[in-house]
This record gives C-alpha cells, sequence and structure tokens, in this order.
C-alpha cells in the first residue's frame, strides 16, 4: 500500500510521551501534516510549545497533562480529544521508561515503575482507545515497542519483560479484532533499535556508567515510521536494517541472538564514563530535556576518542 501522506490532514491523533523524543518528534510532524493533533505528557509546561508549533505548521494541537500510569487521567484524555474535535482517528501508546542495571541492583520500586508506566499504562491507553474505535467502527492504534519485545537485553531486564508484553498485546487484539469482526480497526507495533532519544537520560541507571548503546540510530527514522503507520498500519513494524536483523536472527538462532545481544550491551556499559546511580526521570518528570535527540551519539564519539573524526 502507498502511503499517502494527505490522509492525515484533519484527521485526530493522539500521541502519547509527546514532551520529547519520538513523541515530540510524531507530534510535529503530523502538525505539518495538518492533523488535529491531541498531545499528551507529564509534564504539562513542555507541550504548549509544541501546540505552538503544530499550529504555525498549519495543524490544530491541544494539550492534555497525563499521567499514563493514571487510568482515570487516560480515560479523561480520550474524552478531551472526542469533545474537542468530534472523533479520534489514530491513538499513539509512545509508553517507555526504563531502568538499567543489573536486575537485582534495580530497586524493586523502580520495577513496579517500569511496568506500570510501559505495560499498565500502555494497556489503559489501548481500552481507552479501542472503545471509542468500536463506538464510531474505525480507527488505529500504534504501541510504541521496541526490538526488547522481540530480542530480550542484558541490563533492562524490566524493560525488556514490558515491552515483550507490550508485543504480546497487540498480537492479541488483533486477534480479537479479527474475531469480532472489526476489520476496520488496526493495532501496529513499532519495534525500533537503540535510537538516541532523551530515553537515555530519563532512565533509572544503576550500572556505575553512563547510558549508551552500539550503533544509535537517528530518531527521525522512528518518527517516520510512527506516522506511516498512522496510514499503513502493520501488527510488527521493526525500524531500521538493525532491527530488522535482530528480528529475524532471533527467530532462527534464539540463544545465539540472545547471547550477542547482552555481550554488546555489557561491552558499551563499561567503555562509558562513570555515572551515579539516579533514578532518572521514572518517578518524577525531569527538566532539560525537551527535545528529540538525545545527544548520546556525541557523548560516545568523545567516550571512544572518535570526537574529531
Amino acid at each position: 500500500m502507498a502511503v499517502h501522506f494527505s490522509y492525515l490532514k484533519n484527521k485526530t491523533v493522539v500521541v502519547l510521551g509527546a514532551s520529547s523524543g519520538f513523541g515530540r518528534g510524531t507530534a510535529l510532524k503530523l502538525g505539518k501534516l495538518g492533523a488535529n493533533v491531541v498531545i499528551a505528557a507529564r509534564r504539562g509546561g513542555a507541550l504548549t510549545d509544541i501546540v505552538t508549533q503544530i499550529e504555525a505548521a498549519g495543524g490544530h494541537g491541544m494539550a492534555v497533562p497525563t499521567d499514563i500510569s493514571d487510568p482515570e487521567q487516560v480515560a479523561a484524555l480520550a474524552s478531551e480529544a472526542v469533545e474537542r474535535f468530534g472523533n479520534l482517528d489514530v491513538w499513539i501508546n509512545n509508553v517507555g521508561v526504563g531502568a538499567l542495571g543489573f536486575f537485582w541492583d534495580i530497586p524493586i520500586e523502580d520495577h513496579a515503575r517500569v511496568i506500570d508506566v510501559n505495560l499498565k499504562g500502555l494497556i489503559y491507553g489501548a481500552h481507552a482507545a479501542l472503545s471509542r474505535f468500536h463506538s464510531q467502527g474505525y480507527g488505529t492504534l500504534i504501541n510504541v515497542g521496541s526490538i526488547d519485545s522481540e530480542v530480550p537485553l542484558a541490563y533492562q531486564a524490566s524493560y525488556a519483560a514490558s515491552k515483550a508484553g507490550v508485543l504480546s498485546l497487540s498480537r492479541s487484539l488483533n486477534e480479537e479484532l479479527r474475531l469480532s469482526g472489526s476489520d476496520r480497526i488496526k493495532v501496529a507495533t513499532i519495534m525500533p533499535w537503540a535510537v538516541d532519544t532523551p530515553w537515555w537520560l530519563h532512565a533509572a541507571n544503576y550500572t556505575g556508567h553512563a547510558p549508551r548503546m552500539a550503533a544509535m540510530d537517528d530518531p527521525e527514522i522512528v518518527v517516520n515510521a510512527i506516522v506511516s503507520a498512522c496510514i499503513d498500519p502493520k501488527e510488527e513494524m521493526p525500524v531500521g536494517w538493525k532491527a530488522h536483523a535482530s528480528n529475524v536472527s532471533h527467530h532462527i538462532f534464539p540463544d545465539l541472538t540472545e547471547r550477542l545481544s547482552a555481550k554488546i550491551a555489557d561491552q558499551e556499559v563499561k567503555k562509558a564514563q562513570p555515572f551515579a546511580a539516579s533514578t532518572g526521570a521514572l518517578h518524577a518528570p525531569m527538566a532539560g530535556t525537551e527535545k528529540i535527540d538525545g545527544g548520546v551519539r556525541i557523548r560516545m564519539k568523545a567516550e571512544d576518542g572518535t570526537g574529531d573524526r
């Protein structure tokens, strides 16, 4: 199917996690395409500038400060979107917080928060969206997973577990939609490789080293994939050649792929500069990271001694 972005003009799209990273980039691109963009995140103040940019680009924007881990706030977000724009065409569950380190070194309250946001919060969003979609007879739900949805990764145990749950949920929902005859409602899962966004700065970190990962992708390829999924959703959507290769490799050689991934993660941790233990933005929003790019690749060049090459 050819992707015709003109389809998104005047369509209503809810974007969660819109204050930074994929969410921010997606919201701004949808604004340029003329969509009605409802943006949500904990940092309400960070959303105001995005609405201004959306409207300057020709779209219509509305900010709804929301903590995805609170089902009442998520339900209110859906209601406000429909009240303002009359319908709901696409819901983007851009949900993801992390906790880095050996599983036993990470406090249990941090693991719990990862599950509250990444899995329970995504379920709340999916439920609010699908309830609306069924009442109007159509709609697209986009769940942002990770290549961790398919390939579990060392130093990210609860994050990988939550993202595996995201993919499983999407698969189950598509089967239920098929059984119910709801062929105009689609569920897609975006599965990126490691990407240079503020996610790495926001993650709780107990590795003793600054966060990094090999061969990080640019956020733009994921933003483009999410926007394309608004028009042409597929159940599993690995983004970029590294994610595609990892996905295929894990299906053919699961144990080998997991060991190689773990080795890469371990090597990357040990290359990084020292970093004090931190809860990041896991339990409370972080100031100064309201951007799309995380700046991790620049730091990695300095750590690797390749900054001038």
